[in-house]
């Protein structure tokens, strides 16, 4: 019998981001974001069919999409159906990073209502991103807040 148990090092949930030039994909959400590249499937001309890439341990896979799947990259910038979720170190410094990657700012780090502070970027093929950092209760300055 086959195993059918997920590899140690593979989260359950995996979002698969959809983007036209892959390949340029991954190289923005390296620079901007500090992914790496777990493995990456081309073609014979070197476009880039699918991709796993990785941030701590969370992963993200990416690609051109299949019309034979009925996906494919959103090209409207303003329109997205899903946005990532990413926990990091260091907000400030990852938002200054991105910043400087040239993503494109949809809100600027704040500390959120649910004790987060985050920030919300897209990078070049339309995708949301969201990164955050766990903040203490005495980070958000709610002490006393309750749910």
């Amino acid at each position: 019998m086959a195993d059918t148990s997920l590899p140690e090092i593979s989260p359950q949930v995996i979002p698969y981001l959809y983007y036209e030039d892959a390949g340029s994909a991954i190289e923005f959400l390296k620079t901007a974001f500090g992914f790496e590249t777990v493995s990456a499937f081309r073609d014979g001309e070197g476009t880039v069919w699918t991709a796993t890439l990785r941030t701590g341990n969370g992963l993200v896979m990416v690609g051109p999409g299949m019309d034979h799947f009925g996906t494919r990259a959103v090209t409207d910038p303003e329109f997205v159906s899903s946005m990532a979720f990413v926990f990091v170190d260091d907000v400030d410094a990852h938002y200054r990073r991105a910043v400087a990657a040239d993503a494109r700012v949809l809100e600027e780090p704040h500390t959120h209502f649910g004790g987060n502070r985050q920030y919300t970027v897209s990078d070049q093929g339309g995708q949301r991103w969201t990164f955050a950092q766990p903040m203490k209760e005495s980070d958000t300055g709610d002490e006393g807040a309750s749910n």
